[in-house]
């Protein structure tokens, strides 16, 4: 089965029809909120937000595991995370969709394990391809068959938030090999990994990063949303087309 987890500006989908919500426990705490069942284009899947339904959960005090887990639990093999993202990258412009191949984590103290305690083997997973190149490929499928122009590839920086960053810290990142900006890609990749998961992500381009562009002398929070409201509805077009070619 597929799941679709929204950030920023996706907390709910218009084109699902849901036929029922499932509050899960897990070993790990409580998810973001219930998870959501429903059919896209006939096709069924399963909707998380990431921040919770009324956006009131931070990237730093999402529980990952618990969201993941709880994916997994009900029998998810595919998972596309929905996200906005700062374009540090010229090409990465307000409202462009990305689809990135690799990632950088800056976060810490997040729980971004299951193989941890006294009784459990110290076990290393390989993270060279952070990405499921599968789940890209649909991703990319899916834009083309909606219209859409996208970014193939591309280096997402995973920040603690919930400030923004810097310019010097823009700075950094871009020096580091980085194309965009984003809270909340990690520890979700690599959890989604341990657990055998195929995991892309889809990142909408919310505003220049700080010092970029329209951002050179700060980012108004007014614009991310304007932007975010109008990108949001042709991802759910994209998200139309990748349930169908999921399923096919």
């Amino acid at each position: 089965m597929l799941a679709i987890i929204g950030g920023t500006g996706l907390t709910q989908l218009a084109n699902l029809e849901i036929t029922h919500r499932q509050v899960i426990r897990t070993p790990y705490g409580e998810p973001s909120g219930a998870l959501t069942f429903g059919r896209i284009k006939n096709e069924e899947v399963i909707f998380l937000a990431r921040h919770g339904y009324g956006h009131t959960i931070a990237p730093h005090e999402v529980n990952y595991r618990a969201n993941m887990w709880a994916l997994h639990s009900r029998g998810v093999k595919d998972v596309v995370s929905v996200a906005s993202v700062g374009g540090i990258h010229p090409d990465l412009t307000p409202g462009r969709i990305v689809v990135p191949d690799q990632i950088i984590d800056y976060t810490w103290g997040r729980k971004s394990t299951y193989r941890e305690g006294n009784e459990t083997p110290v076990t290393h997973l390989d993270f060279t391809h952070p990405y499921c190149e599968d789940m890209r490929q649909l991703c990319m499928r899916a834009a083309e068959a909606a219209g859409e122009s996208y970014v193939a590839g591309g280096v997402y920086a995973c920040t603690q938030g919930p400030r923004l960053e810097t310019k010097a810290e823009i700075d950094r990142l871009e020096r580091d090999g980085a194309t965009m900006v984003g809270m909340t890609g990690m520890p979700e990749a690599i959890l989604a990994k341990e657990l055998g998961l195929c995991y892309a992500h889809l990142g909408v381009v919310a505003n220049y990063a700080a010092g970029r562009g329209a951002s050179a002398q700060g980012i108004r929070l007014t614009d991310v949303e304007s932007v975010l409201k109008g990108a949001m509805q042709r991802v759910r077009t994209i998200l139309e087309h990748l349930v169908s070619l999921h399923s096919s």
